[in-house]
């Protein structure tokens, strides 16, 4: 049962600080996030760079989203592992028989994959900056970019939740994420999407990276956002309501 909501927070708060201790001794997982990245990033701009048209004059300014959205998409799986390692030593069973609200147990998760997401982010973001990227956006539209990024951390670490209940193994607990990072490949988070056969483009326009990938990248230019944010907020607000409804009722049945 729910304790109300001054309750709640602190439940909620205990979950959080135990799960962030996890992170803060293992802070390799962190950097195991961000080495694939990183390591992409300089692949696409040293070596397939000068082969690829996007119609802008730096590339890595034009890659940088969609790196970080595979950051991101790497970051959730140890989300998905944690949990599964709770659920498999019992430690839910322990939490069920204290006077605690029991979805804290998750929502600790939840906030951890945002900060340490957050983390990764921003190792990337001063890896792009050595390698020359730029930005003419301001502090409102940093805002935004970050805001976005955080709303698709939660989106993705609810999928996390998901599947980190039902796993049967670590393996499986994890393996949802490949697909995840695959998505930005076909977006345009590499190259525009005009580029791409007919059905690919299809594909790649009407899946939930691009308008993510499109807005993040107008925000980064100081440049009209258009639709995409609109369209972005709706993938990432809609996928964290069903993904949420879907996790409470596995956790309730544990």
């Amino acid at each position: 049962m729910e304790s109300g909501s001054k309750y709640f927070f602190k439940d909620m708060s205990v979950m959080f600080g135990r799960s962030m201790r996890h992170i803060f001794r293992s802070m390799d997982t962190i950097i195991t996030v961000c080495i694939t990245p990183i390591a992409m990033m300089l692949l696409f701009v040293y070596v397939f760079g000068g082969a690829i048209e996007t119609g802008t004059g730096n590339y890595v300014n034009y890659l940088l989203p969609g790196i970080m959205l595979m950051a991101i998409g790497s970051g959730i799986a140890y989300v998905a592992y944690r949990l599964f390692t709770d659920k498999e030593r019992g430690i839910f069973e322990r939490f069920h028989s204290m006077p605690i609200a029991r979805s804290t147990v998750l929502w600790g998760h939840v906030l951890t994959s945002l900060i340490s997401n957050g983390i990764s982010v921003l190792v990337i973001i001063l890896a792009a900056l050595l390698m020359g990227f730029r930005s003419m956006a301001g502090i409102l539209e940093w805002l935004g970019v970050f805001g976005i990024l955080g709303i698709f951390t939660m989106a993705l670490t609810w999928i996390a939740v998901i599947a980190g209940l039902a796993a049967k193994t670590p393996d499986g607990a994890g393996a949802f994420s490949y697909p995840i990072i695959f998505l930005p490949f076909v977006s345009s988070a590499f190259v525009p999407t005009d580029t791409m056969p007919s059905v690919i483009r299809a594909f790649a326009e009407n899946q939930p990276v691009t308008p993510i990938v499109e807005a993040i990248r107008n925000l980064l230019e100081n440049q009209p956002v258009g639709n995409d944010i609109w369209a972005a907020l709706a993938w990432c607000l809609a996928i964290i309501v069903v993904a949420y409804i879907f996790a409470i009722r596995i956790y309730k049945r544990l």
